[in-house]
Parts: C-alpha cells; structure tokens; sequence
C-alpha cells in the first residue's frame, strides 16, 4: 500500500514539476518578445516611493532654465553680430568697399589683418579700414586681389585724435596690446574715463571724426605729460568683415 502511495505521489510530483517547466517556459517566451517592458513598468512601480522629491526636481528645473539662458544669449548675441554684418554690406556707399577678414596673425597679437580685396578693387596703401563700430586701421599693402591692414593697436602706429565733446588733442599710439595709448598734448587734459576718441579733424591720414574707441584709465600724475589707455569699439579679434573708405 506504501508503495503504491508513494507512485501515485512521484508521478504527481512529475506532473507538477512538467507544468511548471511549461509556465516558466512561456514566461521566457513572453519576457523575450516583450523585451521585459513589463519588468520595467513594475520595478518603477515598486521603487516609486524612493524617487527624488521635489527638491531635486526642482534643482534640475533649475538647470535646464539656465541652459536655456545661455543658448539664448549665445543666439541673441550671434543674431546682433549678423545684423551688424549685414549694415555693413548693405549700408556701404561709392566711396566705401566692403571686404572678408581671411586672415589673421595670432603671434602678432591680431596687429595684422588680411583681407580678399585688392587694388584691383580699388583699395589702395593708407585707406581707412573701419569695423563695426569705429576704425580698426588702415591698408598698408595691397596686391590685385587681397590688402594687408596695419590696426591702430600695432607697435608704431601714430595717428592724430581728439576728444569732440571736449576739443582736446591728442595722438594715439599702439603699443602691441589690446589697448592703445593716448598721449595728451595738453599738461591738464579735462579727459575722464568713458570719454569717446575720434579721428582729428587736423588729421592727414584719415577722414576727421570717425569713431576710435573709449578711454579706459587716464594717468594725470605722467610727466611730462598725462596719458590714458584706450580701448578700440571695434575688437580686431571679433570681426569678420570690414570696410574700406578711401582717403584719397
């Protein structure tokens, strides 16, 4: 009788064991064609309680506003240097050319700018070059179809200026930097910070009143006589595209 019992049990255990086989089987099946979509839907559910709460919800809100920030300021300000680019092209007369930057010389601290337009152009040796916003300098070579600019920033460089709003006379000298010199010709110049330099209406080299750059600091203790550094409204480094006004 015990072994009889002991039959009808194994052959039931065999049975059960066959149709877990089964199940499992469809389970992989089922998890393999589902791609365990199911597994994830679940395990979010169980671990729901252990997400971040609204503090880091709200840090990362955060973030994402300041990103968005900096890409629109990164646009706004590509969208004004375009604009400008494009007053520059459109705006130009008869007696302005307009010309692409295609070179610059880094070891030259940027005192040297080569652009795609020659004499055969019509530009010339001493033309005023000007960016936007004020003059960059001016042509000191040319071939037929590319010219050389010497900027104001570059070591030798002299040219007559003036403060307008306040008639004082100086020249202003590069000095191989960013900044430019301005050597008063007066011991007691009434020139303060953000007073703006323009080209002299004595001057021979370029047309008069044509926008320079703003002083910076101004050294009233020099002798013999004070100066001031200038920083040009046209950056050298940043422009792409300038224009070329004959001086003659």
């Amino acid at each position: 009788m015990v072994p009889f019992r002991r039959k009808v049990a194994f052959r039931w255990l065999f049975q059960k064991s066959i149709w877990n086989w089964f199940f499992l089987s469809l389970f992989l099946i089922f998890v393999r064609f589902s791609k365990g979509s199911f597994l994830l839907d679940t395990f979010s559910f169980v671990s729901r309680p252990f997400w971040p709460g609204t503090a880091q919800r709200d840090w990362i809100m955060s973030g994402i506003n300041l990103e968005q920030k900096i890409r629109l300021d990164l646009l706004e300000k590509d969208n004004r240097r375009l604009r400008n680019l494009l007053d520059l092209k459109v705006s130009s007369d008869k007696s302005l050319i307009s010309a692409a930057v295609i070179s610059r010389r880094p070891r030259d601290f940027w005192q040297q700018l080569e652009l795609n337009k020659g004499s055969n152009h019509g530009i010339s040796s001493g033309d005023a070059v000007l960016g936007p916003g004020g003059l960059l300098g001016f042509v000191e070579t040319t071939t037929p179809i590319t010219s050389r600019v010497r900027l104001l920033t570059a070591v030798g460089t002299n040219i007559g200026v003036w403060i307008k709003d306040k008639e004082i006379h100086a020249v202003l000298k590069g000095v191989g930097t960013h900044r430019t010199q301005l050597n008063f010709l007066e011991k007691n110049p009434d020139a303060l910070p953000g007073d703006v330099v323009s080209t002299s209406p004595a001057s021979t080299l370029f047309p008069p009143n044509l926008p320079v750059g703003v002083i910076q600091i101004v050294n009233n203790e020099h002798l013999p006589s004070p100066y001031a550094f200038v920083q040009l409204i046209a950056s050298p480094a940043a422009i792409d595209w300038v224009q070329i006004r004959k001086v003659r």
